[in-house]
């Protein structure tokens, strides 16, 4: 971190670095001793994420872009799914020495603490995050996007995944994204879930975990996620045909 570490473009136009692989390798050497018998997929490496075997999802570095420009909101995430199930979700930021961790029925901790999402009466009261704006504009989400700005007290981008633990932890309402893939969200739905929060895409329902550009909703309250729903329903548009 802050050295300067040379970023590739992977072909969807994000960067990855050294960093990223080297410590995607390290945890499936680790995960691949300890625990014989588990599958392993990550963002760098590859693997299938539907297994009748249980399967540790890795995402080494979300917020790469944060990482190689000197800001520590990046974070490692880290599920484990069975049957298709997020039950463990991790998300630890070394260089702050932050460290979210919650499994199915035992709530999240931070740090070792327990903590819990707060209550939030309704849009007009809720703090709303996301990585960046871009993932909005030009597409037809913009419309919601724009509704949803206007709508909540106030927002704030950047974060990646540590945005979603510091939400679950009772710091802000609501986190609104598009265009994630399965090592984006499955590490977040048991940490959100488990802090007494929603994790479910527009429609409402939880993301299918082999889906790609899934766009999530996840909120401490269920009076913000049901307004953002419906918002969502009235504003969000099919995308348009491809061209003849």
């Amino acid at each position: 971190f802050r050295t300067p570490v040379p970023a590739e473009t992977k072909p969807d136009r994000t960067p990855v670095t050294v960093a990223d692989r080297e410590a995607e390798a390290a945890l499936r050497r680790h995960l691949e001793r300890r625990l014989p018998d588990h599958a392993v997929a990550g963002e760098e490496y590859g693997g299938e994420i539907r297994t009748e075997r249980p399967v540790w999802c890795i995402d080494p570095i979300d917020g790469t872009k944060a990482f190689v420009t000197g800001r520590p909101t990046f974070g490692l995430a880290v599920a484990l799914v069975v049957d298709g199930e997020p039950v463990l979700g991790l998300v630890d930021q070394p260089v702050l020495g932050d460290r979210w961790i919650a499994a199915r029925g035992h709530g999240l901790r931070w740090n070792g603490r327990p903590v819990r999402a707060r209550a939030c009466a309704g849009l007009g009261d809720a703090v709303a995050s996301a990585t960046s704006p871009e993932m909005f504009l030009d597409t037809p989400l913009e419309p919601f996007y724009r509704t949803l700005c206007r709508r909540v007290r106030f927002f704030v981008y950047g974060g990646d995944c540590v945005g979603y633990a510091l939400m679950a932890s009772g710091f802000s309402d609501l986190v609104v994204e598009a265009d994630l893939k399965p090592f984006d969200f499955l590490p977040l739905v048991p940490i959100v879930e488990e802090a007494g929060g929603l994790f479910t895409d527009l429609s409402g329902r939880r993301p299918d975990p082999a889906a790609s550009g899934v766009a999530v909703v996840a909120a401490g309250d269920r009076r913000v996620h049901a307004a953002v729903l419906e918002l969502a329903a009235g504003l969000v548009r099919p995308a348009a045909p491809p061209a003849p």
